[in-house]
């Protein structure tokens, strides 16, 4: 994912979070904001990792891993949105567990909830 995909300036995430909607599954939520109508422009993500689910550590790695996953999936997401993905406690250690395939669904999970 290059860097002009990422939403990284706290007033990118409070237009999504204010203007956008979410939805959600027991370890994910996803906002999104539909920010050019015409559906140009790449998507961007957000990720939102609170403290609660675990040290620095744990955190940097489970963003590495969602991101990873946005790549691959990145066929699946339209076009002309801003998306910001916070994750939920336990979500690491389901993801460390259960493996990368079981992290894509549940991406393609939220993401089909939206454009589904």
């Amino acid at each position: 994912m290059e860097r002009r995909q990422r939403l990284s300036r706290s007033r990118d995430f409070e237009a999504v979070y204010r203007q956008g909607r979410s939805v959600s599954n027991r370890s994910l939520t996803l906002h999104w904001f539909v920010r050019d109508p015409d559906g140009a422009g790449e998507p961007r993500l957000g990720l939102a990792i609170p403290r609660a689910v675990g040290p620095a550590v744990t955190r940097n790695r489970l963003k590495r891993q969602l991101r990873a996953v946005w790549d691959e999936l990145a066929t699946e997401v339209p076009a002309g949105r801003d998306y910001v993905v916070a994750a939920r406690p336990g979500l690491a250690e389901a993801a460390e567990s259960r493996g990368h395939q079981w992290l894509v669904d549940q991406v393609r999970e939220v993401i089909g909830k939206v454009h589904g």
